[in-house]
């Protein structure tokens, strides 16, 4: 947005980075700290004797210290002593003191899990409390630990939490400053662990909410500006998840009396922290107004508490004005930058029952804030990232499978991972002159966005090969130069087959592919013996292609070694596997008839097992029906002028072979001009073709590449009207160049189911 917008998002993520929290309480640690608990230096002086100025000798370290029995005495003495302190300081909040004492174990066993200090006496209220979304107790060790640990911050004025950390007020706070390092620890942990937006902004609230707030409010911008991109519009935040700890009216007894807050405070229920439903009253959009408040704190990047100049303007425009705002240190707010901008906002809340916020939280707040925005920023660029690969792997595939005349289709893709959706595996089916089908299914190396777009080139230039009505083999060496084009490294695997339902004979060519499986009516499962071939990309080498039979009523099965191959088994294993598996399941179905297309694509996939799934799958599966000699009629015709006449007469005998008179003016007129068409450019003898599926199918083919084009005729032009009126007529229609010539076809639909005999 421009500069002149004033506190709109594009200036909001000017200000310095906020100082690490580490640094800052690192600094601030005052002598006498403990070593085992603190990373500062004990100085000398305090604790551990200097060595004297006469010369005399020093203790052994060892000595000084004493024996390990009598250590162990001093640590039981110690403890005791803090039990003691914890009994004594349960009246004053309210709680009994067995109750004291099983939160504060429980405190000391989340402690344990992480080799942190416990929740000394006088920290804030039990876990026990905590109600709604995600006590931050569930998520286990390391978390729990840090919890309880960084507990003791917010009795820190208190003289218990001094007197249970050392013998001085000192030695409290430098253990409060160590427990804020470990609680930032832990919190980023947290946070890290999030791959997509809403786990990131999950793992703030529930890594914040006992032990660092009450309440959180987490805005974030909408829409989430994607890198670089500039977006348009005002600035707008919406309220994206909240967090709380239970309202006061769940409390019961001394507890809630306790809870109402003292003399000077509000009531806990005019916080924002009671909502219905257990959400925060708080306003679900905010529009940053330009040169507002809130924008400038924005743009100041650093978190400021509620009670300072800006922020009380502040948090009415982000919360809403009719929402109560918290007064005092109770209230953090957080700015959200990311790497370029600044896109959003956390609210941290406390309750009066609990001390104020302190200085040294703005660092830990600054510390959250980073961690999730940097994380919020590469989760949405990985989302970026994830639709374009979808989007790209989607448009490489047929969105459908054509269903041509003689042959039903099934297919399936499965990538190799959730977060990994890219790959080169590809199927195919392409339709072809004279009712047939080419059906492809190929792998290309990789499973990268490089892979794709290599078999999108690939699927697209086999595509074209297919309508020039190439032959197997054929396609796949034009399929190999263009490999080698693409790159020395460009390989890939590939199968291409052409079914003839008028024939019922399959041809395929193999170029290093897994063989295919032919599922027969009778239930017997059979891996196709076709050549391998070399892989596309080698360059050089010759493809075979075979020629064989394919009954009604047989299903073939073209398939990437996604399904066959893994690390738990080689490739002729699954291929045996999966022969077992197509036969049990027609076993299962019945021998009489085929299994169903999409049900039998469902139960192959379920073969795999866990470790199975190493690699793309792509899977094409089609039931060969093929078209009756009887609904074929078949002609050669010498290009002579006598030839429309003689194909008039054809076709009217087919149509009363068929029970089809209704059609034959329709059929005699287009059937004539198409014919005259290709006596007129042809030079060897023009075929015929009538086909009855559930349409009438007309194919005339000739030896001239040239293909017709419909214009439209003059007044005075004796012809040129042919195709207009194939285009009038005809349901469809349509001309494919052959290697061998053209063909032009157009179909009629029948006047009623048709009467096969």
């Amino acid at each position: 947005m421009p500069a002149a917008s004033g506190g709109c998002a594009e200036e909001l993520g000017h200000g310095k980075a906020p100082v690490p929290a580490a640094e800052a309480v690192r600094g601030s640690a005052a002598p006498g700290d403990d070593p085992v608990h603190s990373d500062v230096p004990r100085p000398r002086g305090e604790g551990v004797p200097a060595a004297p100025q006469d010369g005399t000798p020093r203790p052994a370290r060892g000595r000084a210290r004493g024996t390990a029995a009598q250590g162990a005495a001093g640590r039981r003495g110690r403890d005791g002593e803090a039990a003691r302190n914890a009994a004594h300081a349960a009246p004053a909040h309210g709680e009994e003191p067995a109750d004291v004492s099983a939160g504060r174990a429980h405190e000391a066993r989340g402690a344990a899990a992480e080799g942190l200090p416990a929740a000394v006496p006088g920290a804030s209220r039990p876990r026990e409390a905590l109600a709604g979304a995600g006590p931050a107790g569930q998520d286990g060790g390391a978390d729990a630990a840090a919890s309880a640990a960084y507990g003791i911050q917010g009795a820190g004025a208190g003289e218990g939490a001094a007197g249970a950390a050392g013998p001085g007020p000192d030695g409290g706070v430098a253990r409060r400053e160590g427990d804020r390092l470990r609680f930032v620890g832990a919190a980023t942990r947290r946070i890290a662990r999030g791959i997509d937006l809403d786990e990131i902004v999950l793992g703030l609230c529930r890594a914040t909410v006992p032990t660092f707030s009450d309440a959180i409010l987490v805005y974030l911008r909408d829409p989430l500006p994607v890198g670089d991109e500039r977006p348009v519009g005002p600035v707008v935040l919406r309220l994206r998840r909240t967090d709380r700890l239970r309202p006061i009216d769940d409390l019961t007894g001394a507890e809630g009396a306790g809870a109402a807050g003292g003399a000077g405070e509000l009531d806990f229920s005019q916080l924002p922290l009671v909502g219905p439903q257990g959400d925060l009253p708080a306003a679900e959009l905010c529009e940053i107004r330009a040169g507002g408040a809130l924008a400038e704190v924005l743009r100041g990047v650093r978190p400021v508490f509620g009670s300072a100049a800006g922020a009380k303007d502040a948090l009415p425009e982000l919360l809403g004005s009719e929402h109560p705002v918290p007064r005092g240190q109770r209230a953090i707010l957080a700015p959200l930058r990311g790497r370029r901008r600044v896109i959003g906002s956390a609210v941290f809340l406390r309750s009066p029952e609990r001390p104020a916020f302190e200085q040294n939280d703005l660092l830990v707040a600054a510390q959250l804030a980073t961690h999730t925005a940097l994380g919020i920023d590469k989760a949405v660029l990985y989302g970026r990232e994830a639709y374009i690969a979808d989007e790209l792997q989607r448009t490489m595939l047929p969105d459908s499978l054509p269903q041509p005349t003689g042959v039903r289709l099934a297919s399936r893709y499965l990538p190799a991972a959730e977060t990994a959706r890219v790959g080169g595996d590809w199927y195919d089916a392409i339709p072809l002159p004279g009712s047939r089908v080419a059906l492809v299914v190929g792998d290309v190396m990789g499973h990268s966005m490089t892979s794709a777009a290599i078999m999108g080139q690939l699927r697209t230039t086999a595509q074209t090969l297919a309508q020039l009505d190439l032959p197997p083999a054929e396609v796949l060496h034009h399929l190999d130069e263009q490999a080698q084009r693409l790159g020395s490294d460009r390989m890939a695997t590939c199968l291409y087959a052409v079914y003839d339902p008028v024939s019922h004979r399959i041809t395929i060519a193999n170029a290093g592919h897994p063989p295919p499986v032919l599922l027969h009516l009778g239930g017997r499962a059979e891996v196709l013996r076709v050549p391998p071939g070399a892989p596309i990309g080698v360059g050089g080498v010759d493809f075979e292609a075979v020629e064989l039979d394919a009954p009604a009523g047989a299903t073939l099965l073209l398939y990437t070694d996604g399904l066959v191959e893994s690390r738990l088994r080689d490739v002729w294993t699954g291929i045996e596997q999966l022969r077992e598996r197509l036969a049990t399941t027609a076993q299962l179905t019945g021998l009489d008839h085929p299994p169903p297309l999409e049900a039998l694509c469902d139960d192959v996939l379920d073969m795999l097992g866990p470790g199975d799934r190493d690699d793309d799958i792509a899977l094409l599966a089609a039931r060969f029906d093929g078209i009756a000699p009887s609904d074929v009629a078949y002609w050669f015709l010498d290009p002579e002028e006598t030839a429309p006449g003689r194909a008039r007469r054809f076709a009217r005998r087919a149509l009363t072979r068929w029970g089809l008179e209704e059609l034959q003016d329709s059929l005699e007129l287009l059937v004539s001009e198409v014919v005259t068409n290709a006596v007129r450019y042809a030079e060897r003898p023009v075929t015929l073709r009538l086909l009855r599926t559930d349409v009438l199918r007309c194919e005339v083919g000739d030896d001239s590449p040239q293909l017709p084009r419909q214009r439209r005729a003059r007044e005075t032009d004796e012809g040129g009207r042919g195709l207009f009126l194939v285009n009038r007529m005809a349901r469809r229609w349509g001309a494919t160049r052959l290697s061998s010539g053209k063909v032009v076809w157009f179909e009629l639909p029948l006047p009623g189911p048709p009467d096969r005999r």
